[in-house]
């Protein structure tokens, strides 16, 4: 069902409490909660919990939780092979994370949600290290996991500013309503499929150029500008050429 002109502007495809969106207004709400408020003050783990909440009986505490992250990211850095690094290193790094992320155990407990939670820090980490002819780091399962996945991918100990941006960047995409790869993941999901083939559905869709393809050129445009002093007249040139 669509609009008389195509769009599905209005259309209820799902109902959800996790989160709502109104960009009209530049706002992000999770579970109750403002963006600004949460971004600024909660940890990425602290919202997890958030999110988990009233969807599994034996959720912990959220401190509790916490500790169970970090040794699901361990689980997940022992499920890697000796010759992992020789057969992923050259595939696209989101590829290379799909297919590590496809051996983890399906089901639809919360011990399988933690292990989803934690395992693309530990796989994105290591895919960046063998990229560069590095071998993968085992995670630090004390450490909090914006922090371990920084260890893990850089071979240090991250300051705390990078700790709080990695921190600030994960909450702020926690949740983004029904975008493409939620809606990917919610249809897996009805057919019965476990947590992890949901999953790896929204990895799929976050391939997708028009979807998670989109930080790419940006992340170029950065690289092109180099420095502060470089930002006006790159982008004069960029809007000259857009615009003809």
């Amino acid at each position: 069902m669509n609009n008389d002109d195509g769009s599905l502007e209005g259309v209820v495809a799902a109902h959800t409490v996790l989160s709502e969106v109104d960009g009209a207004a530049g706002r992000l709400v999770i579970r109750g909660h403002e963006l600004d408020e949460i971004a600024q003050r909660w940890r990425y783990e602290d919202v997890v919990h958030l999110l988990f909440e009233g969807f599994f009986d034996t959720l912990p505490a959220a401190s509790a939780l916490r500790r169970a992250i970090g040794r699901a990211r361990r689980e997940a850095f022992e499920l890697l092979q000796p010759n992992d690094d020789a057969l992923l290193r050259r595939m696209p790094p989101i590829e290379a994370v799909r297919a590590l992320m496809a051996r983890l155990t399906d089901g639809d407990d919360l011990p399988t949600a933690r292990r989803l939670v934690a395992a693309p820090a530990v796989y994105t980490a290591a895919v960046m290290r063998w990229r560069i002819g590095v071998p993968a780091l085992a995670p630090d399962e004390a450490l909090p996991h914006a922090a371990d996945m920084l260890r893990m991918l850089h071979g240090r100990s991250p300051t705390p500013a990078q700790s709080a941006a990695l921190d600030t960047y994960l909450v702020t995409v926690c949740d983004h309503g029904l975008n493409a790869s939620t809606f990917a993941a919610r249809l897996v999901a009805s057919t019965g499929a476990g947590l992890a083939s949901a999953v790896l559905a929204g990895i799929s869709a976050l391939k997708g150029p028009l979807h998670g393809g989109a930080p790419g050129p940006v992340l170029d445009a950065l690289d092109a500008i180099g420095s502060a002093a470089n930002a006006r007249a790159c982008w004069s040139r960029r809007w000259r050429k857009a615009s003809g």
